[in-house]
Parts: C-alpha cells; structure tokens; sequence
C-alpha cells in the first residue's frame, strides 16, 4: 500500500505504477490496481508495524473472559489490547527508574 501510495506522489499514471507494482512486488495487475485504489484514498502512507510473534500466557479465567469481552465491545483483538497493556505498564515502570 505504501509502494502504491509513494508511486502515485510521485506523478505516476495509474497503468505505469500499476506495472512497477507487479514487475517490483510480483503482484498480480488485479491486486496491483487494488492497493493503487486503496493508495488514492489516504491522505499519507500507513503505519508499517513490527511483525508478531506468539506468546503463551496463563491467566485467571475469569480475566480471560473479561479480556475477550473488552476486545470485542472496542472492535480489538486480544492481542491488540495486550500489547497495549503491557506497552504502558513497561512505560510505567521505566518512568519509575
């Protein structure tokens, strides 16, 4: 999407970025006027986040349960909302020293 939305700043006709997509990218001409579709209705690139790797944890039950429920009522995932939580608990403590 971002390749698609930096080709399209650029000055790049639709069909010739089209074309770099699927020549750099190996994309199919059908997913390649995808992104460039999705590319003209931002205003800037998207965010490229870090990849995910899986963690097992064990949690109460019923903190499980509120995990799910919280997730759903916000439209998260669960791992969305872990990240989170843990993200601001380790900002928290790095703020204490």
């Amino acid at each position: 999407m971002n390749a698609a939305f930096d080709l399209l700043t650029q000055g790049h006709a639709v069909a010739q970025a089209a074309a770099m997509l699927t020549e750099e990218f190996g994309l199919s001409q059908r997913q390649a006027y995808r992104y460039l579709q999705e590319a003209q209705a931002i205003k800037r690139p998207v965010p490229v986040s870090a990849p995910s790797v899986a963690v097992t944890v064990k949690v109460p039950e019923d903190i499980a349960t509120k995990l799910r429920v919280h997730a759903h009522a916000t439209g998260s995932t669960i791992g969305d909302v872990v990240s989170r939580a843990v993200s601001a608990l380790l900002a928290r403590e790095r703020r204490r020293g």
